[in-house]
């Protein structure tokens, strides 16, 4: 795409007299930044005709704010950050964590208890032996109830100290009472690759053959803290796959918000079929700027080094979604499904049929230059506005209301740790199987092995909504076909 960036060199100056009071200088530092992005807007923006001609960039409101005042209604996905939050993510770093995700079996279960999700591996949580499906009870002596309702949760758990250790008690998955005193870590390097795992018949009665089972939490392919490519988890999680000859395989994307279309190419290419080379899976149409750009992408074959053909050979797919799917997932399931055998299982998903840029300011040249060798010491923000729309080879959109399952559903079971144990899991391997889908799981009543504290009006406390994954947010193109894409 050849664009010429401009750069914004703009001095804000102010005359002085004794009529006017000085100009503020925070309101001044952000006039460049609101003038490049209403710019950047009016030109990439899916609904740039109805972003406002005129603004004023004088105005108190902070970045943010303005970004946001220059969506379209129906656009409920778009979405900015610092250059730091930015960085932080491309390279997987989370900063004053446990390294959890927590959630409430509440739409299909309706059980108020605080459990953990996932844990990410070298986390704190991961070395003290916490599971998924365990329960939090008290932290410091104060129930889950008590902290919910005086609105401290969030802040106590996910704004620890990391100098000091909290003391938490769960109920493991056998109801037991477990103490242990927890420092969260400073710093947390994430990778998106969370399990890697093959079942075999000693995992499942009846089982014939190996059947591979890849936990995925995101689309990342820029490099870790450590300088290691984060795509080296779907390359090295394919490899043990096609070394067991798996023919059928379980992914797991129910908390899987997208990101970067590099490495959803590249998972899709590994698991779609020879049969389908050649074929489109996904097709992109933008505003009448871009049009030009619109594009289709279609299958091809991983090969090595060498030349030799790597992808697999999967004669079934499973993938199992849930509110957490999102964008570059959905695209997965949504372009694949038209190519070979997809089973769904899980719950409907998050609905994001659409995809952004990532505009980044300053982009004058030098800093271009830099962005491009993954230094990103100069960037101040990343705007991640809706840029263009997806569809599959047959032109089917993913729906705003999300991609469902059907005779796939389940909820999710947060009362098992991944594994054939795990109710979408178990449905998977039921269905190789038996080609059909067990009986919904019983709901569950909370255990009550720990005595509440709590006064009775405490019982039934909803946990806020989690704080938003960025990974909602980001669907980026390869940077050769964008120089807008790092």
């Amino acid at each position: 795409m050849k664009i010429k960036l401009l750069a914004i060199f703009t001095i804000m100056a102010a005359v002085i007299c004794s009529c006017q009071e000085p100009a503020d200088p925070e309101t001044a530092k952000m006039q460049p930044v609101k003038k490049y992005i209403h710019s950047q807007m009016q030109y990439y923006y899916y609904w740039n005709t109805e972003v406002p001609k005129t603004v004023k960039y004088t105005g108190r409101e902070d970045v943010e704010s303005f970004f946001n005042s220059l969506l379209a209604n129906q656009d409920r996905w778009s979405w900015m950050e610092t250059g730091e939050e930015y960085v932080a993510e491309e390279q997987g770093t989370s900063y004053g964590t446990y390294g959890a995700s927590l959630a409430q079996p509440l739409e299909y279960y309706d059980d108020y208890d605080v459990k953990v999700r996932y844990v990410i591996p070298g986390s704190p949580f991961d070395k003290a032996g916490v599971k998924r499906g365990w329960t939090i009870a008290y932290i410091n002596g104060k129930s889950k109830d008590e902290l919910v309702n005086s609105g401290q949760f969030n802040e106590v758990f996910y704004n620890p100290p990391t100098s000091r250790p909290q003391t938490f008690v769960f109920r493991d998955l056998d109801g037991a009472a477990r103490e242990m005193d927890i420092t969260a870590a400073e710093v947390l390097n994430r990778r998106p690759g969370l399990i890697t795992r093959v079942f075999d018949s000693e995992d499942w009665p009846g089982l014939r053959e190996k059947v591979g089972y890849f936990n995925y939490l995101g689309f990342q392919a820029g490099r870790d803290i450590n300088g290691k490519p984060m795509i080296d988890d779907i390359k090295e999680s394919m490899q043990v796959f096609r070394a067991a000859g798996v023919k059928k395989l379980i992914l797991d994307l129910r908390y899987n918000g997208g990101g970067d279309s590099r490495a959803s190419d590249t998972l899709v290419n590994y698991v779609a079929p020879a049969s389908s080379v050649g074929q489109v899976y996904v097709k992109r149409t933008h505003n009448a700027n871009l049009r030009k750009y619109d594009d289709s992408y279609s299958i091809t074959r991983i090969k090595d080094a060498s030349g030799n053909d790597i992808s697999l050979d999967i004669d079934r797919l499973y993938i199992i979604t849930g509110r957490g799917t999102a964008s570059a997932s959905e695209m997965v399931l949504n372009g694949l499904s038209t190519l070979m055998n997809v089973e769904q299982v899980g719950d409907t998903t998050y609905g994001k049929p659409n995809g952004m840029y990532v505009l980044m300011y300053p982009d004058d040249k030098q800093y271009q230059n830099e962005y491009n060798s993954g230094n990103y010491r100069n960037l101040e923000y990343a705007f991640l506005p809706i840029c263009f729309y997806n569809s599959n080879g047959r032109g089917q959109n993913i729906p705003d209301d999300g991609l469902k399952p059907g005779n796939g559903y389940r909820p999710d079971d947060l009362y098992h740790d991944f594994g054939p144990e795990e109710d979408n899991i178990a449905a998977c391997l039921y269905h190789i199987v038996n080609g059909s889908y067990p009986a919904l799981p019983k709901k569950r009543p909370s255990y009550s092995s720990i005595p509440s504290k709590s006064a009775a009006g405490m019982r039934d406390a909803k946990l806020p909504e989690e704080a938003r994954d960025p990974n909602y947010g980001i669907f980026k193109d390869k940077p050769a076909e964008n120089q807008l894409l790092f």
